[in-house]
């Protein structure tokens, strides 16, 4: 039976890295038979300009009957000016409120071929694997209520909700518990709980929970304390999890420490196994149609999307492998680029993983 993956490229260098990812797939669906079907659909700004929102009833209905979801990138300045409720951003929001994908994997995994380009000592981040689980559907990103406000001195003021529910804790929780058992065991939930009540909780349920889970060490750390260790001594992390908002700012810290956000890939999913894959980079206006950007990151989320949406691992160890061999080649875009190495545009680094395969 034909598996079916939704495509939106989005706005910015999203077309750009998503035609990379195509050319993947059309070579593993001849060279292994896969008869892996895709559609396209809008989402972002682009959406925004074809239909005046940043996601339509139509695309939600395309991605609730695709097997998995490959997305580039949303936004951009030319959509900076619009009204809030329409930015291409909050069809990002949209789409994982409605598919429920409510776990969020971030790996920052370091590339040996890439220690020296990461911004700390190679010592600290050799063999660096750790992987962060965001909570993606709660937190004070859909809390309510929220907006700007007018008080009675004229002055306006901003407001949002950062509320957690038990049952959102525990999903997430479990979710991050089980990773965890398939990995070195070690569980870090970070937030904030000396001074927000949310976080108190948070750390409540997680200490309930980890008695179902007694072979996995957890442990407990404040967020601004996380940050200082993620660039102190990173390799003491094996799975973080933690709410929308800290797992936002923690997850980009932690891609730095790998040399470039344009390697790492990530994967939202609900609880029927329904995934959308995205590079952890976002739409790169500044560098759009120059076609310089890293389309690795969007590969490997493709290699994710075949791992855990399509149980395709077979597929995905190839794609794995084949990026490793660009990089043994020297192959480097410019973000990753160092002296003695050989740059190479956008495209030619896909035209490179093709050939791998």
């Amino acid at each position: 039976m034909q598996k079916k993956i939704l495509l939106l490229p989005g706005d910015g260098i999203g077309p750009e890295i998503s035609a990379e990812a195509i050319k993947v797939l059309d070579c593993l669906n001849k060279k292994m038979n896969l008869d892996i079907g895709y559609d396209y659909g809008l989402i972002g700004g682009c959406s925004v300009d074809v239909h005046g929102v940043p996601l339509t009833d139509e695309t939600i209905a395309q991605a609730k009957s695709s097997d998995g979801i490959l997305l580039g990138a949303v936004g951009g300045p030319k959509w900076d000016t619009l009204d809030r409720a329409i930015r291409p951003e909050k069809g990002l929001l949209k789409i994982r409120a409605d598919l429920d994908l409510f776990s969020n994997l971030r790996p920052a995994i370091l590339y040996p071929q890439l220690a020296d380009a990461s911004s700390l000592k190679r010592e600290l981040v050799a063999d660096l694997d750790i992987l962060i689980v965001r909570e993606l559907t709660g937190g004070i990103y859909f809390g309510e209520p929220r907006g700007v406000r007018t008080l009675e001195n004229g002055e306006r003021q901003g407001y949002n909700t950062l509320v957690y529910s038990e049952s959102e804790i525990e999903r997430i929780g479990r979710n991050a518990f089980e990773i965890a058992q398939k990995r070195d065991k070690r569980l870090c939930s970070v937030e904030k709980a000396n001074v927000l009540e949310v976080s108190g909780l948070w750390r409540e349920v997680m200490g309930s929970i980890a008695d179902d889970y007694p072979d996995v060490e957890l442990s407990h750390i404040y967020v601004d304390n996380a940050a200082m260790q993620l660039v102190r001594a990173p390799k003491q992390f094996d799975v973080i999890v933690t709410g929308n908002l800290f797992g936002d700012i923690l997850s980009d810290c932690a891609a730095m420490l790998t040399g470039s956000i344009g390697m790492l890939p990530s994967a939202s999913l609900n609880a029927d196994g329904l995934g959308m894959y995205e590079p952890v980079h976002g739409s790169a206006p500044d560098i759009a149609g120059q076609g310089i950007a890293n389309p690795l990151a969007t590969i490997l989320s493709l290699e994710m999307l075949l791992r855990y949406s399509l149980d395709m691992s077979d597929a995905a160890d190839l794609i794995a492998k084949a990026v490793g061999s660009v990089l043994d080649q020297g192959l480097r875009t410019a973000d990753i680029y160092s002296k003695g190495m050989m740059k190479v545009r956008t495209d030619e680094m896909g035209d490179a993983v093709v050939k791998a395969l």
